[in-house]
């Protein structure tokens, strides 16, 4: 606990500050105790997670609202401090020049104090508000986002080949079974060739998946369902007593896809034929700059693979086709990727405007990309993770169509 004491006074200062913004509009005890009483409530919530926590990375569905409340009423409070420091830096400038000889009749300041406050509040509500929708009902609005992309060396036979991506699924984080049944059906109507999972299926444990499995057992295409493992994966962000028992659950995690059907990738290819032509589906395990796990092995997922092969590669962190991918000697046409959840917060106008925080972690972080004649698909997240909802960037259903360049 000791190490949060700093933050927590510092949550209390800036608690006390944003106040001052509803005590100019809404006088008297009553706003004051229903204030700071929403506030301690608020606090009392993430201290009890943190203490029952014991420094745990692992996060429970509990956990995560109680997160998402926190963030839900914090991040408002941010901006209103902002709204009266920069007031509150005015009425210091103003009150020093009436000091000297200036004409206080001419500044009324209650005003002024009650008109900021008032728009600050205004502001201020729009994250509010945002937040609690995007635990409400955002993490459940699900898009499927189209994409047709063309190749020089795509087989004929391929043409118009539909592949279905999902990624970073954490089933840890569910709470409604009849939206993820929704959502899995939504997957299901596209009807593609493929379904590839890019990694991510669980937060922390195998167990995770014990009420899913019939679900996602239900995914079906005609080629089948292709996954590979994401950081999540690995258990890395769980205390094991034993590293046998770290091993067991990833164990446990592989048996769950091979019983769910799913046909697990680990650094290795698989090739699908049509009317004597094929492509290679590459999968790799987890690489990832930035201390994330690096045991993808792409060259060993692509040995007995040509260069002149049509290639599509799964792999969970966008940073590896950066670092790795793009420039490799395989020639690799196609990657599918997921990882960043595009932040899970963010604005996209489609035409207009894509952003989000993450772009300045990520450089591609939601949508295609393309460099080096290769191309990137990076997933914008099924699933959600710490804070339990999205805010405009939505659960994403990635559908490509692949076209061989010429063709109708």
């Amino acid at each position: 606990m000791l190490r949060w004491i700093i933050p927590i006074v510092i949550y209390i200062l800036i608690d006390i500050y944003a106040y001052q913004a509803f005590r100019t509009l809404w006088k008297g005890p009553i706003a004051k105790w229903i204030y700071f009483g929403v506030s301690a409530i608020v606090l009392g919530l993430i201290i009890y997670q943190l203490v029952s926590s014991g420094g745990s990375r692992r996060m429970s569905a509990e956990s995560m609202y109680v997160f998402g409340i926190f963030i839900a009423f914090f991040v408002p409070k941010l901006l209103l401090i902002i709204f009266m420091f920069g007031e509150d830096i005015i009425r210091l400038f103003v009150g020093a020049f009436m000091k000297f000889g200036g004409d206080a009749s001419s500044f009324h300041m209650p005003e002024r104090r009650k008109f900021v406050s008032t728009i600050a509040l205004g502001i201020a509500a729009i994250p509010f508000a945002s937040l609690i929708y995007g635990m409400v009902r955002g993490k459940y609005n699900y898009k499927v986002h189209e994409y047709t992309l063309e190749f020089d060396n795509l087989p004929a036979a391929f043409n118009g080949y539909r592949v279905t991506q999902i990624s970073d699924v954490h089933s840890g984080s569910f709470t409604n079974e009849e939206k993820i049944k929704y959502a899995v059906d939504l997957v299901n109507e596209q009807k593609s060739d493929v379904i590839l999972f890019t990694g991510d299926l669980v937060n922390n444990l195998a167990t995770e998946m014990d009420a899913w499995k019939g679900i996602f057992g239900s995914l079906t295409a005609t080629d089948g369902v292709f996954s590979v493992l994401g950081n999540h994966d690995y258990g890395d962000y769980v205390s094991w007593e034993t590293p046998e028992e770290k091993i067991k659950n990833l164990d446990d995690l592989k048996m769950v896809q091979k019983e769910m059907g799913w046909d697990l990738l680990l650094n290795e290819h698989r090739t699908i034929t049509k009317n004597g032509e094929s492509i290679k589906l590459v999968g790799v395990e987890n690489w990832g700059i930035g201390g994330f796990k690096k045991a993808g092995d792409l060259d060993k997922a692509c040995e007995g693979v040509e260069a002149s092969d049509f290639k599509i590669l799964l792999s969970h962190d966008p940073s590896h086709w950066q670092e790795q991918v793009k420039s490799h000697p395989k020639n690799i046409e196609l990657t599918l990727s997921g990882h960043t959840h595009g932040m899970q917060f963010g604005i996209e106008i489609p035409g207009l405007i894509k952003w989000s925080p993450i772009k300045y972690r990520y450089e591609n972080w939601a949508g295609i990309y393309e460099e080096l004649g290769s191309m990137i698909n990076v997933n914008r997240g099924f699933g959600y993770l710490a804070y339990p909802g999205r805010v405009g960037i939505w659960p994403e259903i990635s559908v490509i169509t692949l076209k061989t360049k010429g063709s109708s």
